[in-house]
C-alpha cells in the first residue's frame, strides 16, 4: 500500500513549508497538508488532488483569504477537515468549488462569505468523482448521474454570517450535506440553481432573512430527518421545474410559507411537520404540484394549505390544524385530493372551494371549524365521500354553481344549519347523516337545486329541512327524527318532492306548507308527532299515499291518496301551529335553547371592567370604553324609570396599526354590552373585505347579509375597513357592501353593534363613503402603538402563560432588543412581541437539545442567548 505524503505547514522547522500557498504548489497529487496552529491570510487554489488537516485538532487553524479571495477548488478528490475558513466581505464568494472537480468539507467552520458550486448548464459526460460514501440508495441516483459539474460532500460543516445566500449550487453540480448547520445568513441559506442536485440528512439551516432554500430551474433536492426555522421568508421555495423531496423534517415558524412551490414545481413531503407558519404553511401556486403524506401543518397565520391557478394539491393522512385563515384554500383552477386527512379548529371555513378550483375529499374528518366546515364559491366543485364534519357555524355552504357531491358523511354539533345549499347551486346529496344542528338541518334557498337520496337529520334545534321560496328540492328515502320545529318546512312560493321519508318527533308540525307552496310528497309516514301537517292559506300541497302514525292530532288519515281523504290542518298566514307540550321551542332559527341545558352563568360587570383594566398599555382606550359603560348605565337606569333614552350610537371606530388590541377589545366591548342587557348574547362576528364582497352582480348583497346575520345578538368586526373603498376611487361592490350594511343598521339598530376597524389614515376614507356611515360611527377610538416597555410586558404575560420565565439578563437584552426595531410599517406591535417569544421559545428547546437531562428550573428560564440574532423581525 502506498503511504500518502504528508506536507508540513508551520511559522517555524525544517522541511516546513511558510504558506499554505508556497505548500500546495509543492504537494503532489494524494498529498496530505498538514498545518501548523495559526491563523493564515492566504487565497487558495487546490489544482491538485490533497487533503489539508491541521496538526493540533479542529478549529486550530483559520485560513483568511483576503478581500476578493477565497478558496478556490479545481481539482477532484481534495478534502478540508478541521478548518476554519473565514472571509473578509461577507457578500463575496468565500470557497469555490469549480466544474470537474470534487471537495470534501469535514467537520470544519465556514464563516462571513459564501460557498458556491459550479456547473456546467449544458451536462456532459463526465464520471462522478469517486461518489459519496454512506448516502442511502435512493438518494445515489441523484448523486451518481453522469455530470461535468462541481461535487461538494459537506459532514459536520458550519456555515454562518453570509449575505446573499450561505450555499450556491449551480448549473449541473452536486452537493450531498449530513449533520450541517447553516445559520445567521443575511438572504437565503441554500440556492440550487439550472440543474444542480443537493441531497441532505440532518441538515439545519436557521436565523436568515430570506427562505431556508430555494430551488430553481430544473434543481433537485431530497432532504432528510433536517430543520428549517426562523426564515424570513419561506422555508422552502421552489420555482420553475425544480423537483424537492422533504422526509421527516420540520419547518419552524417562517415569516411567510413553510413550503412555496410555484410555476412548475414539484414537491413532496413525508412526515413533515409545518408549525407556526407567519402566513400560510404551505401555497402551491402556477402548475405546481404538491403531495404532502402524512404531514402536519399547525398554527399559521394563514391557511394550512392555499392552492392557486392550475396547481395540484394531495394530502394523504396529513393534520391541518389551527390556521388563522381556515385549513385549505383554493382558487383559481386549482385541484385538491384530501384522503385520510384532518382539519381541526383555527379561523375562517376549514375548506375553501372558490373560483373554479375543484376538491375531493375521501374518509377525512374536519373538526371546529369557526365558521363553515367545507365552503364553495363562484364555479368550484366538491366531491366529499365517507368524511365527517363535527363543530363549526355550518357544516356544508355550498354557494357554488358547478355541481356538488357528497356521499356518506356525517355532520354533527354544527351551531347553525347543517348544510346550506345557496341560490345557483347544484347539489346532490346521498346517505348523508346530519345530527344535532343548532339551526336547520338542511336549508335550501330559491333557485338551488338539491338532490337528497337516504340519509337523515336528527335531533335538530331547527326544522329538520327548510326549503324557501322558489327552490324545489327532490328528496327520496330522507328520515327527519326530533326535530325542535318542523320536520320539513315549506316556505311560501316554494316547492319539490318528498318520496318514501319519515318524519317523527318533531316539536312543530310534521309539515308545513306556506301560502303557494305547491311540494309533492309521496308514501311518506309522519310517526309520534303532535300534529302531521300545517297548511298556510293558499297552500297548495299534493300527498299520495301518506301516512300518520302515533300522531296526536293527526290530519293524515291512515292511507291517505291524492285530495281523496281527511282535509290536512290550515294555520292562519304567518301563524305556526302550536308545538308539542313540553317539546324544545327554539327561540329562534339562530337561537336554539335546548330543554335541559343550563344556561351559562352572567359576567359580572365588574369582572369585564377589571379585565378590560389588566390590558397592557391602551390607556386611552381604556377609559372611552370605561365612559361609555358609565353612560350606557345611565341610558338603561332612565329606561327602567320609563323616561325616553338620550340617542346614542353603540357603533364604533377603531383606529390603529395591526397588533395594537383592536380585535381583543371588541370581543371585550361584545361582553361588556351583554353584561349591561343591550345586547343578547354578546359575541364577535369578525370579518373582513373577503367575506362581505361579492365576485360578480347579485353576489355581494347575500354575503354581506349573511355576515350581519351571524352576528345578531353580538358585534361584527370588519377588520381593514377600508379595503371596502379603494383608494383609487370608482366603482366597486365594496360600495354596495356598505349600502346593503347601512340598511341592516338600520332595520337592526338594536340588536347589531359594528365595530370598524382599520389604520388611523384610512378610516376617513371608509366613513366619508357614504351619508349613512358618518351618522352611525359618531365615535373612533384611537389604538396607539405600544412603547417599548409594553411590548416587553406582553412578552412576559406571554411567558407567564406558558410557565416560562425570563432571566434578568434576558429582560435586559430583550428590551435593548425591541428599542433596536424600527418602528416602520413592519413593525407588529402585539403580534411582534408575539414572534419574540416564540423564537426565544424555539431556540430554548434547541438549546436545551443539547443537554443531557436539563432540570425543570432550566426548562423553565429563558436566557438572553434565547434572543433572535438582530433584525430577525424587521
Amino acid at each position: 500500500m502506498n503511504q500518502q505524503p504528508v506536507i508540513r505547514v508551520g511559522a517555524r522547522g525544517r522541511g516546513t513549508h511558510r504558506t499554505l500557498a508556497d505548500a500546495l504548489a509543492a504537494a503532489p497529487s494524494g498529498a496530505v497538508v498538514m498545518i501548523a496552529p495559526g491563523e493564515y491570510e492566504e487565497e487558495l487554489y487546490l489544482r491538485r488532488r490533497v487533503t489539508l488537516v491541521p496538526e493540533f485538532g479542529d478549529g486550530s487553524v483559520v485560513v483568511r483569504p483576503p478581500a476578493g479571495g477565497a478558496v478556490t477548488v479545481t481539482a477532484p478528490d481534495c478534502a478540508l477537515r478541521g478548518l476554519v475558513v473565514r472571509g473578509a466581505d461577507p457578500t463575496q464568494v468565500l470557497l469555490r468549488v469549480a466544474e470537474a472537480s470534487a471537495l470534501s468539507l469535514e467537520d470544519c467552520e465556514v464563516a462571513h462569505g459564501r460557498v458556491e458550486v459550479l456547473g456546467s448548464t449544458a451536462p456532459a459526460a463526465f464520471p462522478a468523482p469517486g461518489g459519496f460514501p454512506d448516502v442511502p440508495d435512493d438518494m445515489r441516483p441523484l448523486l451518481d448521474d453522469p455530470t461535468s459539474g462541481g461535487v461538494l460532500w459537506l459532514r459536520r460543516v458550519r456555515l454562518h454570517g453570509a449575505h446573499h445566500a450561505a450555499l450556491h449550487v449551480r448549473g449541473d453540480a452536486r452537493t450531498h450535506a449530513e449533520d450541517t448547520v447553516i445559520e445567521s445568513v443575511q438572504g437565503i441559506g441554500v440556492v440550487l440553481s439550472d440543474t444542480a442536485t443537493l441531497t441532505a440528512d440532518r441538515l439545519r439551516v436557521g436565523d436568515h432573512s430570506g427562505s431556508s432554500v430555494r430551488t430553481r430551474g430544473g434543481a433537485r433536492l431530497l432532504v432528510r430527518d433536517s430543520l428549517l426555522t426562523g426564515a424570513g421568508r419561506n422555508g422552502l421555495l421552489a420555482q420553475d421545474s425544480s423537483v424537492a423531496l422533504l422526509e421527516d423534517c420540520r419547518v419552524l415558524a417562517p415569516a411567510r410559507a413553510g413550503v412555496h412551490a410555484e410555476h412548475g414545481a414539484v414537491v413532496e413531503l413525508r412526515d413533515c411537520r409545518v408549525v407556526d407558519a407567519g402566513e400560510d404553511a404551505l401555497v402551491v401556486a402556477g402548475e405546481a404540484r404538491l403531495r404532502a403524506d402524512s404531514c402536519r401543518l399547525t398554527g399559521a397565520g394563514g391557511a394550512g394549505v392555499t392552492g392557486g391557478e392550475r396547481s395540484t394539491v394531495e394530502l394523504a393522512g396529513a393534520t391541518v390544524a389551527d390556521c388563522a385563515a381556515g385549513a385549505v384554500r383554493l382558487g383559481g383552477e386549482s385541484r385538491a385530493r384530501l384522503t385520510g386527512s384532518r382539519l381541526r379548529g383555527g379561523g375562517a371555513h376549514l375548506l375553501t372551494v372558490a373560483q373554479s378550483a375543484r376538491a375531493e375529499v375521501d374518509t377525512c374528518a374536519l373538526v371546529e371549524a369557526r365558521r363553515d366546515g367545507i365552503h364553495t364559491s363562484g364555479e368550484g366543485a366538491l366531491v366529499v365521500r365517507d368524511s365527517t364534519v363535527t363543530g363549526g357555524e355550518t357544516g356544508l355552504r355550498l354557494t357554488s354553481t358547478e355541481p356538488c357531491e357528497v356521499r356518506e358523511t356525517r355532520l354533527a354539533g354544527q351551531s347553525g344549519d347543517g348544510v346550506i345549499v345557496a341560490s345557483g347551486a347544484v347539489v346532490e346529496l346521498a346517505r348523508v347523516d346530519l345530527v344535532s344542528p343548532g339551526g336547520a338541518g338542511v336549508t335550501v334557498d330559491g333557485g338551488a337545486r338539491l338532490s337528497m337520496d337516504g340519509g337523515s337529520v336528527t335531533d335538530a334545534a331547527g326544522s329538520g329541512i327548510v326549503v324557501r321560496e322558489d327552490a324545489e328540492p327532490e328528496l327520496r328515502r330522507v328520515r327527519v327524527a326530533d326535530a325542535g320545529k318542523n320536520g320539513v318546512l315549506f316556505a311560501a312560493g316554494s316547492g319539490g318532492t318528498l318520496g318514501d321519508c319519515d318524519l317523527s318527533g318533531s316539536g312543530f308540525p310534521a309539515v308545513h306548507v306556506g301560502a303557494g307552496a305547491a311540494p309533492t310528497l309521496r308514501r311518506c309516514r309522519v310517526l309520534d308527532c303532535a300534529r302531521d301537517v300545517g297548511l298556510a292559506d293558499g297552500a297548495a300541497p299534493v300527498f299520495e299515499e301518506c301516512v300518520a302514525v302515533g300522531v296526536t292530532s293527526p290530519h293524515f288519515p291512515t292511507n291517505l291518496a291524492g285530495a281523496g281523504g281527511a282535509e290536512p290542518v290550515r294555520a292562519a298566514p304567518g301563524v305556526p301551529a302550536e308545538p308539542v307540550a313540553g317539546a324544545r321551542v327554539p327561540q329562534s332559527e339562530a337561537e336554539p335553547t335546548l330543554e335541559g341545558e343550563p344556561e351559562p352563568e352572567p359576567e359580572a360587570l365588574e369582572d369585564l371592567l377589571a379585565e378590560l383594566d389588566e390590558l397592557v398599555g391602551l390607556d386611552g382606550v381604556k377609559r372611552d370604553v370605561s365612559g361609555m359603560v358609565k353612560l350606557m348605565q345611565t341610558v338603561r337606569m332612565r329606561q327602567e324609570a320609563g323616561l325616553p333614552a338620550p340617542p346614542l350610537s353603540r357603533h364604533l371606530v377603531f383606529a390603529g396599526n395591526p397588533g395594537t388590541g383592536k380585535t381583543t377589545v371588541a370581543r371585550l366591548y361584545g361582553r361588556l354590552l351583554k353584561a349591561l342587557g343591550l345586547l343578547g348574547h354578546g359575541h364577535l362576528v369578525e370579518v373582513d373585505r373577503s367575506a362581505l364582497v361579492g365576485e360578480y352582480v347579485g353576489h355581494t348583497g347575500p354575503k354581506t347579509t349573511e355576515a350581519f346575520q351571524r352576528a345578531r345578538g353580538g358585534v361584527l368586526f370588519i377588520d381593514e375597513a377600508y379595503a371596502l373603498v379603494p383608494a383609487a376611487g370608482g366603482n366597486d361592490f365594496g360600495h354596495e357592501a356598505i349600502a346593503t350594511l347601512v340598511k341592516l343598521m338600520e332595520d337592526h339598530r338594536d340588536e347589531v353593534v359594528v365595530i370598524a376597524a382599520g389604520y388611523p389614515a384610512d378610516m376617513n376614507r371608509f366613513i366619508s363613503s357614504n351619508p349613512g356611515l358618518a351618522s352611525r360611527f359618531t365615535r373612533t377610538l384611537l389604538f396607539a402603538d405600544y412603547t417599548s416597555q409594553e411590548v416587553v410586558s406582553i412578552v412576559e404575560h406571554q411567558a407567564q402563560r406558558h410557565r416560562y420565565e425570563l432571566s434578568a439578563g434576558a429582560r435586559t437584552a430583550l428590551s435593548s432588543h425591541i428599542e433596536s426595531i424600527p418602528r416602520d410599517a413592519a413593525f407588529g406591535n402585539g403580534r411582534t412581541a408575539r414572534q419574540l417569544f416564540q423564537q426565544m421559545t424555539e431556540r430554548q428547546a434547541l438549546r436545551m437539545a443539547e443537554l443531557v437531562d436539563p432540570g425543570t428550573a432550566q426548562l423553565m428560564v429563558l436566557e438572553e442567548a434565547d434572543l433572535p440574532m438582530s433584525g430577525a423581525l424587521s
